[in-house]
């Protein structure tokens, strides 16, 4: 398939720049697929198209403040380093800017507590960083480091804390699993009240979500790595669910991704770890996902891609052509979609 195959046309002025308060105040639009319909709710509605005994998985995350500016000795001159992953040890793979000055062996101080030194180059145009620092590392991170934003949001955030989800706990993401920001902990003890069930799984958000595709046809494109685990527990829930002939429901395309790595088998799931590089795209048989909480993607983006895999292509972008029409919201901090046909 051609990359082109999933562009859409977007206004500017219909990329979120700041979320809506409360956070389920989003609105929500809710795909049938297997009908074609669509219907536009608000995302405080929610659990009236969710049954007892039905199963959300959600990504619970959490962004470390994953951007450092700091100065290349002994020239002086300003880097910034974006953290994606930890390797081992004080070891991390990075984003570096400006990346051509950024060489083997290079140095770069963020004061006192905390130096970098540039160990080896990696697969995708970044670099290893090895720091050193006195203290504990998350510690200083949180001090020296800021929370990174999407390029398209030019709105400084009031509260760091908006970017995150409200049952974040496990540190390491880039960026955020964005599906999740819309639920509140109001509506998380509700929807466990009506008989929902609610399960976590972890995924760490690195440069494999939101690196762009650049090859013309979709199927040469490569993700990145990234670090994801399910509990025993998450999967005999997971399991149990399915043998009571009820739906999954995954929160985020990480919590999909993560869902369909763990897989052994159609409607079979174990618990596991480790690293994925999972690519979902249109062909693609879903063996554990039966619904999805989503946001609006960008054009040509492999997420745009796994929601056609489950919907169909043509569908999704008529629904998106839709969303612009009725003025939704878009990306990180915009609206959401749901996608769920009933068994």
């Amino acid at each position: 398939m051609l990359l082109t195959d999933f562009d859409y046309e977007l206004p500017e002025e219909l990329i979120a720049q700041t979320p809506v308060e409360p956070r389920n105040a989003s609105r929500l639009m809710v795909l049938h697929p297997a009908e074609k319909t669509v219907e536009h709710r608000h995302f405080y509605e929610l659990e009236e198209y969710l049954e007892p005994g039905d199963t959300l998985i959600f990504n619970d995350t959490r962004v470390i403040p994953a951007r450092l500016f700091g100065t290349r000795q002994p020239h002086g001159a300003h880097v910034e380093i974006f953290l994606l992953h930890r390797r081992e040890g004080d070891v991390w793979e990075t984003l570096v800017k400006p990346g051509k000055k950024a060489r083997i062996g290079d140095t770069i101080s963020f004061g006192e507590r905390l130096t970098a030194k540039i160990v080896g180059n990696t697969d995708f145009g970044g670099r290893l960083v090895e720091f050193i620092y006195d203290g504990i590392f998350e510690e200083i991170l949180d001090e020296l480091g800021e929370t990174p934003l999407p390029p398209y949001i030019h709105e400084k955030l009031a509260d760091s804390e908006r970017y995150q989800t409200v049952y974040n706990r496990e540190r390491g993401s880039a960026a955020a699993p964005t599906a999740g920001l819309h639920f509140t902990k109001e509506q998380m003890a509700e929807l466990k009240e009506k008989g929902i069930n609610l399960g976590f799984v972890t995924l760490h958000v690195g440069l494999g979500t939101f690196r762009p595709v650049k090859a013309e046809t979709i199927e040469e494109h490569v993700m990145h790595s990234e670090y994801y685990s399910i509990s025993a527990e998450t999967a005999q829930l997971i399991m149990d669910t399915k043998a009571k002939g009820h739906r999954v429901i995954a929160v985020g395309t990480t919590s999909i991704r993560t869902l369909e790595s763990a897989a052994t088998a159609v409607g079979q799931i174990g618990a596991s770890a480790g690293e994925t590089n999972i690519f979902i795209y249109p062909g693609y048989q879903f063996k554990i996902v039966d619904g999805i909480v989503t946001n609006f993607h960008l054009p040509k983006s492999t997420l745009i891609m796994l929601i056609s895999a489950f919907a169909g292509r043509e569908f999704v972008l008529d629904a998106y052509k839709q969303a612009v029409q009725e003025r939704y919201r878009f990306f990180s901090f915009g609206d959401a979609m749901l996608l769920l046909d009933k068994k």
